[in-house]
Order: C-alpha cells, then sequence, then structure tokens
C-alpha cells in the first residue's frame, strides 16, 4: 500500500511538472502570438505610411509642376481669347462666320474656337471651327456652365477654387480629357472670354497633352508603380475619390470629370471598403487600417485621407509581411519549449533519483522494523543530505545490531548460569534439608543425653546437700539446661532458615532461568550479524 502510495506521488509530482510546462507553453505562446499579432499590425501600419507619404509626396511634387505648367498654359489661352476678341473687333453675332473663326484659328494656333450665346432660355454653341459643336445646348448637359457664362457676361469672377484660372470675365478650366479620342487620350485647356461691348462668350481651346505627358513621367501612377516595384509586399496602391462612391452619378459629369478611382488600380474592393468610403462624405475622414480576406489573398488595407476629400488606398500581402515574423516566433516557442522539455526531463530524473534512494532507505528501515537488523543502503548522491541518512541509518542498525549481540550473549551466558544454579540450588536444598533433619535430630538426642546426664549428677548432688559446691553445681544446672535447649533451639531454626533460603533461591533461579529464555526467544526474533 505505502508503495503505491509513493508511486502515485511521483506520478503527481511528474504530472504537476508537465502541466506546468503545458500551461507555461500555451500562456507564453498566446502571449508571443499577442505581441506578434501587435508587431505585424505595427510593421503593416509603418509600411503602409511610408508608401503613403511617398505617394502623398509624389503627389503635391507632380501636382506643384502640374500646376506650374498648366498656369502657363492658361495665361497663354488667355492670350489668345484676348487676341481672338481684339480680331473680331466687337462685331455681332450675326456677323460672325465659322470660316472667320477657321482662319482666326489658323492665324492664333488655337485647336479650335466656339461662339457660345443665349438662345430660348439656354446657352447654345453658335457658331464653331467644328460643325458637330453647333447647336450643342448646355443647359441639360451642364447647369453649372450656365451659371459660370451668366457670371462672365457681367465681367463677374468665377470662384478660383472651382476653375484653373479665373479673372474679370474670363475664366479657363483645368485640363480635360477628351472623350471623342478612345485610341490615344488627349487633353485640352478650354477659356472662355467675354469681349466688351458684345453678347456673346468665346471659346478657345487648346490641346494640352504636355501636362499629360509630364504626368505619365513623373506623376502620381509611375510613383506608384515604383512604389509597387519597390515593395515587395504591396498589392494594390490607389488614389481615391469617395465622393464618387457615394454618388455615382458624379462619374458621368462632363466638368470636373470625377472618377473613383483617381489613380493607379483598385481590384481588389469589398462592400467594407465602399461603406467606409461612403461613409467618409459625411463626417471627417479619419485613418482607418482593417485585415481582410479576398480571393484567397489575406490583406492588410489602409485608407489615409488626404486633401480635397482624396483617400490614399494601400493593400499590403498581410501573409507575406507576416510570414517572417510568424518564422521568428515558431523558431522562439520551439526553443523556449525544448528548454521546458529539457527541463522536465532534467527535474523528472533528478526527482527519479532521489525517490530512489528514498526507495532504498525505505526498504532499510522496513527490514529494520522486521528485525532485520543486517539490512544497509547504499545511496550516493555526491555527500548530500540522503547520504548523510544513509549512512546515519546504517550505523543506527550497526549500533542496534552490536547491542542485541552483546545482549543475546549475556543472556545465553545468564541463561546457562541460571540452569547450573538452579539445579545447584536444588540439590541444595535437598542437602540442607537432609542435613538439618539429621541434625535436629542429633541435637535432640544429645540433648536428651544431657538431660539425662544432668538428672543423675542432679540426683546424685542433692545427696551431698550438705556440701556447699554442690549447692553451686545445682543452682548452675538449671541454667545449663536452658542453655542447652536454647542451642538445639538456635541450631533447628538455622538449619529451617537455611533450608528456606535454599528453596528461595532455587525459586528465583528458576525465574531468572524464565526470563533469560524469554529473552533469548525475544532475540531470537531479529537477524542478527555473526
Amino acid at each position: 500500500m505505502n508503495q503505491k502510495v509513493k508511486k502515485s506521488l511521483r506520478r503527481q509530482f511528474i504530472s504537476r511538472i508537465l502541466l506546468l510546462l503545458i500551461i507555461i507553453s500555451i500562456v507564453s505562446g498566446a502571449i508571443q502570438s499577442y505581441i506578434l499579432y501587435l508587431k505585424i499590425n505595427e510593421d503593416s501600419k509603418q509600411q503602409a505610411f511610408l508608401m503613403a507619404h511617398s505617394i502623398e509626396q509624389g503627389i503635391n511634387e507632380t501636382d506643384l509642376a502640374s500646376k506650374n505648367i498648366e498656369h502657363q498654359i492658361d495665361l497663354k489661352l488667355e492670350l489668345h481669347a484676348k487676341r481672338i476678341g481684339d480680331r473680331l473687333q466687337g462685331r455681332q453675332l450675326a456677323d460672325i462666320t465659322s470660316g472667320d473663326l477657321v482662319k482666326l484659328r489658323d492665324e492664333i494656333g488655337v485647336t479650335g474656337i466656339t461662339i457660345i450665346a443665349a438662345h430660348a432660355n439656354d446657352y447654345v454653341n453658335m457658331r464653331s471651327t467644328d460643325p458637330k459643336d453647333v447647336g450643342f445646348g448646355w443647359k441639360k448637359v451642364s447647369p453649372e456652365a450656365v451659371a459660370s457664362y451668366e457670371v462672365i457676361l457681367k465681367d463677374g469672377k468665377i470662384p478660383a477654387d472651382k476653375v484653373s484660372y479665373s479673372a474679370n470675365g474670363i475664366f479657363t478650366l483645368f485640363s480635360a480629357q477628351s472623350g471623342s479620342h478612345t485610341d490615344k487620350p488627349q487633353f485640352f485647356k478650354y477659356s472662355y472670354y467675354h469681349a466688351p461691348n458684345t453678347d456673346y462668350i468665346i471659346n478657345a481651346y487648346i490641346e494640352s497633352s504636355e501636362v499629360y505627358n509630364f504626368i505619365q513621367k513623373v506623376g502620381t501612377d509611375t510613383w506608384i508603380r515604383n512604389v509597387l516595384k519597390e515593395n515587395q509586399y504591396a498589392k494594390e496602391i490607389a488614389i481615391l475619390d469617395p465622393r464618387v462612391f457615394a454618388d455615382p452619378s458624379l462619374g458621368e459629369k462632363m466638368y470636373p470629370p470625377l472618377k473613383q478611382v483617381v489613380n493607379g488600380e483598385y481590384l481588389l474592393r469589398s462592400d467594407k471598403d465602399s461603406a467606409f468610403l461612403k461613409q467618409t462624405t459625411n463626417q471627417k475622414p479619419v485613418e482607418t487600417t482593417y485585415i481582410e480576406k479576398i480571393n484567397g489573398h489575406s490583406l492588410y488595407k489602409m485608407f489615409l485621407p488626404m486633401d480635397e476629400g482624396r483617400v490614399i488606398y494601400i493593400a499590403l500581402d498581410y501573409k507575406k509581411l507576416s510570414a517572417p515574423l510568424y518564422k521568428y516566433s515558431f523558431i522562439l516557442i520551439t526553443s523556449g519549449f525544448i528548454s521546458l522539455l529539457a527541463l522536465f526531463m532534467l527535474t523528472a530524473n533528478f526527482f527519479n533519483k532521489i525517490y530512489r534512494n528514498i526507495q532504498q532507505i525505505i526498504i532499510q528501515i522496513k527490514k529494520l522494523e522486521s528485525g532485520d537488523l543486517t539490512a544497509k543502503s547504499s545511496v550516493t548522491d555526491g555527500g548530500g543530505e540522503l547520504s548523510d541518512l544513509s549512512d546515519s541509518t546504517n550505523k543506527m542498525a550497526n549500533t542496534l545490531n552490536q547491542l542485541l549481540t552483546d545482549t543475546h550473549e549475556k543472556a545465553t551466558k545468564t541463561d546457562r548460569l541460571s540452569v547450573l544454579l538452579e539445579n545447584e540450588a536444588n540439590q541444595s536444598v535437598e542437602k540442607v534439608f537432609t542435613m538439618s533433619m539429621e541434625t535436629t535430630s542429633n541435637a535432640r538426642d544429645s540433648i536428651e543425653e544431657i538431660y539425662v546426664f544432668l538428672s543423675q549428677v542432679e540426683e546424685q548432688l542433692q545427696s551431698q546437700s550438705d556440701n556447699p559446691k554442690a549447692k553451686v553445681i545445682l543452682d548452675k544446672m538449671d541454667m545449663m539446661r536452658s542453655m542447652a535447649d536454647q542451642r538445639v533451639h538456635t541450631t533447628t531454626e538455622m538449619t529451617i532458615t537455611l533450608s528456606d533460603l535454599f528453596k528461595s533461591l532455587h525459586g528465583q533461579s528458576s525465574e531468572l532461568s524464565e526470563l533469560s529464555n524469554s529473552l533469548l526467544n525475544q532475540l531470537a526474533k531479529f537477524k542478527l550479524a555473526r
């Protein structure tokens, strides 16, 4: 039963150590996973920030350069529009023909000229170098354009934030892509000028593809392509306009031309993205990041607000980004687990060694308990406490063995002597009893003879009553009888006492023999070294 309990204690110890090992592994793994998750998100965010700021810097630099170029075109186009107005010399609309406009176009070097005037509650292209433009009405297509025409007809000024260039009676639009050139993108600058003392608007436009070509070389799309090429983690980068996501009809307007994807590519889109982009139009946009799976790709998405309501969208390959960190974490967790396992094996082996040594001492003590004083234990733990305990137990067993061996020898000797004493006492009792009887009988016979002798002497002395010496002797006769009786009595008592003494000695020797036998029987239960 005790052995079973001890084994259960060993199993309990090992199971607890193993359980502690598992708990430490799980807890440390969970903590490392959480820290790893935070680290991956931090690195992903940092990567996205670096790319976003790089793109934003490129956009700002490109915008600044393109605005400078476009401003030069605006000034050039303003001169062209005013020259056209001067050449028309304030002629009324009825005096201007399309042929006149063609000559002015070729002379001044513009791409085209259109005369716009009010007609039937609308503003219509009345004359143009392009016959297809004649009769085009603006009211249905662009009410904002109609409002702008009314302002400059009164020599007013269009707000500068809505157009590329603005002055009293004139404004120039931003470069816009031509919808009729589908093979190769072509961009035009349109200027609207109201010449003094006229009731019409001169629309002169020139091709401005140099702005487009500049942007193609060093613009936002180029920056995005370079970032995608240089960064192995980037999947998609784009400049988005949340207004078009919220109101798709804005993408159908002629001016200003709006697109959902201003620059870059946005193919890995989701409903969550659309909901976020629509939401940004109703509140102040904030930086937003989240992890999402689309088409088998695990993506880390970032939406970073820019000026003019635009948003930089960046999608990183979350799996590729996190793979090195997960690899390092796996190595760290594995090495930690191996270290804990080695510690467990070392602890278990150390405990088993202690347990085996303790078992040896327990077995020795149990043998000592059963009476085997020859039992020894051999514990070698490098001179530790268990070794000292084993040595002390062995010394105790040796001491007990020596003590009981000496006791056994003395008990054996005592038993032998008690047997001899008992035999001799038994013989002495018989001899003393016989001698006592003989002595008593002899003493009685002697006293009777003495009494007879004294009686005879007394008779003789009584006959000599006149002899003084006879009287003295007679007086001593009684004393002699008394002394003789006393001596007989004393002898009898002495023999009786001596007989009782030997009887007592015989009984005590018999009892001592029984005690020595009992002690030898008790000692026989012990196994002693001889």
